[in-house]
């Protein structure tokens, strides 16, 4: 009768796991989906799909909520201890991670209905590439959560470093616009928020990766992330050369 009282809490806190793996890969998938669609309502200049995408942010909010509420019952009832327990911390972090990852998707779709009023500019076609390395990543930490492969989780970490790449080119080339032509400046700006808002989204995709290297491992990825976002460093070099006296 003991060994099936112990069988019957083992089997329900399992099945409370993995409906907490459920409701984080439904969050991650809908995240994922924002991200996509906020993209290509940018390029068709289409203000219905990006009000639909600012709305539908409210439903990766309240699975988070649920998420959270689920991690606080788990923590009361049934106490976990070692793996257990990282496994629901880390449950209730990659959760706010996802959610930060919904944020930037619908700021992506808000920056479109501004962008609509304005003529577009070329660097506008960089911006799905960006996207898409960042969906990229996304979806090979949904699947290295969903499979607890933290060795998956670690090349998508480390591709971090491409997608900061990509970016600092993409600024470079917006900086080039409005430095040519002051009539770019709206649209570039508006350009230049949106692939802050997907390099962040990529920073919060590697918090993800470093929660599931945990989890298997119970340490942190002993590696330092190599960071490839040198704006900083580009906005300096273009302010020294304009306040250099011309020759």
């Amino acid at each position: 009768m003991t060994n099936q009282l112990g069988e019957h809490i083992v089997k329900s806190y399992d099945e409370e796991l993995a409906r907490l793996t459920s409701e984080i890969q439904r969050m991650g998938d809908l995240a994922l989906n924002e991200l996509e669609a906020a993209i290509a309502a940018v390029v068709e200049r289409d203000r219905d799909a990006a009000d639909r995408i600012v709305a539908s942010d409210k439903e990766v909010d309240n699975l988070e909520h649920e998420v959270s509420q689920d991690v606080v019952r788990l923590l009361a009832l049934r106490q976990p201890m070692a793996r257990d327990l990282r496994e629901v911390l880390a449950a209730l972090r990659i959760s706010s991670d996802i959610e930060r990852i919904g944020d930037y998707a619908a700021n992506v779709a808000k920056r479109a209905i501004a962008l609509n009023r304005v003529e577009l500019v070329r660097p506008v076609f960089s911006l799905p590439r960006l996207a898409k390395l960042a969906g990229e990543i996304i979806s090979e930490v949904l699947i290295a959560y969903r499979d607890r492969d933290a060795d998956r989780a670690l090349l998508a970490w480390a591709r971090d470093e491409e997608l900061d790449g990509l970016y600092t080119g993409m600024f470079r080339e917006l900086l080039t616009y409005m430095m040519e032509d002051p009539r770019n400046i709206t649209a570039c700006t508006h350009l230049l928020f949106m692939a802050k808002n997907i390099e962040r989204i990529g920073d919060h995709a590697t918090n993800i990766a470093e929660n599931i290297y945990f989890i298997v491992h119970g340490t942190q990825i002993a590696q330092v992330r190599r960071k490839g976002d040198t704006t900083a460093s580009l906005v300096a070099r273009v302010a020294d050369d304009k306040s250099k006296p011309a020759h």
